[in-house]
């Protein structure tokens, strides 16, 4: 608790507490409520950044777990050879620290100085270019897919390792084949783990930084300053000087962030009292 104390709840307050100031140069640092907060939900900017986060969620999470529940099925029916190499090839992005992982598919993607552009060069076929304005989100997409699939994995997996081996026996005896028991069975036993899933992979990409903040620097024309909520954020603190009114973002990010969660696990509460 003193640990969660110092490293948790003590920097939430201190960005609230801030989140109330504002640094002028004439006056210093002033009490203006929630005047960075009222800023804030008016800031186009960070509308902007915002709506790409949420079309990132809407579009690359669904991709990311049907992939992830595709691997996990397969490995759990027992009929894929290597089944143990598969699965720790699939896990193994995810030890990948995300900043290499951005480093490394960026560098994939150049299109004058990377794989794919040298690929191209080699068989004299052009492809477009995966780090410009049009493919850049999707590529991002691509670099979170990589190292997440695998986690994500790993806890379908392992709820359907906890399912009792009498219930499969039971829908054998009933004449049920493997699709009849992935759909039946399989899949409704898998609905907890799905919403956990859903909820992390959720709350991580509206915290979408680390990627873009790479690739920025590969191309700096592409992605801007505020192409996500928290890049906005950290480009308003360190090198805006702007530090109250990127407290407030982070402060209200944060606050969507839990209501998002919030909903959910509303949900997942209300379909476990219909299915009882």
């Amino acid at each position: 608790m003193v640990v969660f104390a110092i490293c948790v709840i003590a920097p939430l307050v201190y960005a609230l507490v801030i989140s109330f100031f504002r640094n002028q140069l004439v006056g210093g640092t002033v009490f203006v409520g929630f005047a960075n907060y009222l800023r804030a939900v008016a800031d186009p900017l960070l509308h902007e950044g915002a709506a790409r986060v949420v079309l990132f969620v809407l579009v690359q999470v669904p991709i990311m777990l049907f992939i992830s529940l595709t691997a996990a099925l397969a490995l759990d029916s027992g009929r894929m050879r290597g089944s143990k190499a598969v699965r720790l090839g699939l896990f193994l992005p995810y030890a990948v620290p995300s900043v290499v992982a951005a480093l490394m598919w960026g560098y994939i993607f150049g299109g004058q100085f990377g794989l794919v552009g040298q690929i191209s060069r080699s068989i004299g076929v052009s492809v477009p270019d995966l780090l410009g304005p049009a493919l850049m989100l999707p590529s991002i997409g691509n670099i979170v897919t990589w190292s997440m699939v695998g986690y994500n994995m790993l806890i379908f997996y392992a709820a359907l390792r906890a399912i009792p081996l009498e219930v499969y026996e039971a829908s054998a005896i009933d004449g049920a084949g493997e699709y009849r028991k992935a759909w039946s069975i399989k899949l409704p036993a898998l609905r907890p783990a799905m919403l956990i899933a859903l909820v992390f992979s959720a709350i991580g990409s509206l915290q979408l930084f680390n990627e873009p903040s790479i690739l920025q620097a590969l191309r700096p024309s592409v992605i801007s300053t505020n192409y996500t909520p928290n890049l906005y954020a950290y480009s308003l603190s360190f090198l805006g000087g702007q530090i109250n009114y990127a407290a407030a973002i982070a402060i209200l990010m944060g606050a969507i962030t839990v209501v998002i969660a919030f909903i959910a696990q509303g949900t997942a509460a209300g379909y476990r009292r219909v299915a009882k």
